[in-house]
Formats: C-alpha cells, sequence, structure tokens
C-alpha cells in the first residue's frame, strides 16, 4: 500500500481549493485534493510540504489531521488527509490543469477521484458536526 498526503486547504470565506487533473496524470481531469506519494523514511506532513511547494508554489500551514482513508483499488494507496490553509506564496499550478476555490456545499458536484470521495464527504460530515456544536 502507497501512503499518499493530501491537502484541504481553507481560504477566505471557507471556500475549499480543489485541483483538476491533468491530461498528462492518471485519472485525467479528475478532481482532488493536491498532495502526493510519500517518499520513504518521510513522515506524512514532510511530503505535504515538499507536494504543495511543488505543485502550487505556496506554503501551507497544517491546522489539523483528518482520519486517513484506505483505497482499495489499483494502485492501493492509503490517502492521509490534512486540514491546511496557505501560509505564503501565490497560487501556481506545476502539474494540474485548473484549481478552483468552492464552498463545502459544492464539492460533491465534481468529477472526483476515487480515492479523494471519502475524504471530501468526511470533510463534510466534519463541518456537520462543528455547526451542530456552535449552534448549541
Amino acid at each position: 500500500m502507497i501512503d499518499v498526503s493530501c491537502a484541504v486547504i481553507i481560504g477566505q470565506e471557507g471556500k475549499v481549493f480543489v485541483a483538476q487533473r491533468s491530461m498528462s496524470m492518471r485519472l485525467p481531469l479528475k478532481w482532488e485534493f493536491p498532495g502526493g506519494k510519500v517518499e520513504s523514511g518521510e513522515q506524512p506532513e514532510e511530503c505535504l510540504f515538499r507536494e504543495i511547494a511543488e505543485e502550487l508554489q505556496v506554503d501551507i500551514e497544517i491546522l489539523r489531521p483528518m482520519l486517513p482513508y484506505e483505497h482499495k483499488a489499483e494502485p492501493a494507496i492509503r490517502l492521509i488527509p490534512f486540514i491546511c490553509r496557505i501560509k505564503s506564496g501565490e497560487l501556481k499550478l506545476t502539474e494540474h490543469a485548473a484549481f478552483l476555490w468552492l464552498q463545502p456545499e459544492e464539492l460533491p458536484a465534481l468529477d472526483w477521484a476515487a480515492a479523494d470521495i471519502p475524504v471530501v464527504q468526511q470533510y463534510l460530515d466534519d463541518l456537520k458536526i462543528s455547526s451542530a456544536l456552535k449552534t448549541k
């Protein structure tokens, strides 16, 4: 199983950053949370800092981890998501075809890479729980 870190990047007004895979990537034009493979000897957080700097030309800050998800398809991956925010830099795509900043309720409408779908659902579920706590 391959460990893959990904960033659920939260921006202004609670919008969420999503990236569209390019035609040259596996699963072309599917939407995903950006990130990449954890290298040997690397922590998932270190991987995320490196991958986001390479792919998006920005530095991020990890706000909190989310629950990992094991995607059993070939190749099998363990997706390790983190809620993040951009700390510095200006977004510039180096690998992806496009990006969007979306309100959380808009996320389900995208054509997601299969491994990212449970991360989308977990994020939306977490928001429901946190908004329910705020209203009590």
